[in-house]
C-alpha cells in the first residue's frame, strides 16, 4: 500500500472536471485506489463518490492506492495534480 497527502490549491477545489480528470486517470489500473477526506474513504474510481467529498481549496485530502500498479497509479496521480495544478 503506497499513500500521498495533497493540499489542494485550484480556486475552485475539487469540482467536476478535476473529479472527473482523477476518475478517469485510476479506472484502467487494477489497484485499489481511495481518496480520504475529513475521515471519509471513497473509492477514486466513483465520479459520483468524488463529487459527493465537495472538497474546496485549501483542504487536505490523502490518495491511497493498493494493488500490482499501486506505485505506477500513485505517480501518474501524483504528475496529474502538479500538472493541473490542483495540489501539491
Amino acid at each position: 500500500m503506497v499513500e500521498k497527502v495533497y493540499k489542494i490549491i485550484s480556486d475552485s477545489g475539487i469540482h467536476a472536471r478535476p473529479a472527473t480528470l482523477l476518475v478517469n486517470m485510476v479506472t484502467p489500473y487494477s489497484s485499489d485506489v481511495l481518496i480520504e477526506y475529513k475521515g471519509k474513504q471513497i473509492d477514486l474510481k466513483s465520479i459520483l463518490g468524488v463529487m459527493s467529498l465537495g472538497i474546496p481549496e485549501g483542504e487536505t485530502i490523502k490518495i491511497i492506492a493498493q494493488g500490482d500498479d499501486e506505485e505506477q497509479v500513485l505517480a501518474n496521480i501524483d504528475e496529474m495534480m502538479k500538472i493541473e495544478g490542483l495540489g501539491v
